[in-house]
């Protein structure tokens, strides 16, 4: 696998998985992360290269060096490295994995009842894309 620094695949339909990475822009001045939706060809891609379920769409995932992150351990891996109070929500990661990832399951499981789903995917602007 090749390697990646700080690659957020996520579902670009899900409006809550949106507006996650709107704050994850929003705090994160330096530029460290690049995103992409998990229905893109390159994501595609990538996760069939990780042998990967290529339509399970209820985990985004980050990819640090050769390393693939899923579920609550990569949303905890990515708040970490945001600016400002976000850093302190790692400390949920002294909870254990199987309690943190429970949690996780049920609200992708409600994330399109509870926040909708976008016709289409999430285009980044010009400034994201710069």
């Amino acid at each position: 696998m090749d390697q990646y620094e700080r690659v957020i695949l996520f579902d670009g339909l899900c409006n809550w998985c949106n507006a996650w990475v709107s704050v994850t822009i929003a705090h994160d001045p330096a530029g460290q992360f690049k995103f992409g939706t998990l229905q893109s060809e390159q994501a595609q891609r990538i996760l069939r290269d990780l042998n990967s379920p290529a339509h399970d769409y209820q985990s985004f995932l980050l990819l640090e060096g050769c390393r693939v992150y899923t579920k609550s351990t990569a949303a905890l891996r990515a708040i970490r490295q945001l600016s400002r109070w976000w850093p302190l929500y790692y400390l949920c990661a002294l909870v254990p994995v199987p309690l943190r990832d429970a949690v996780y399951d049920f609200v992708a499981r409600h994330r399109y009842q509870w926040m909708g789903r976008a016709a289409t995917c999430r285009v980044p602007t010009q400034a994201e894309r710069d």
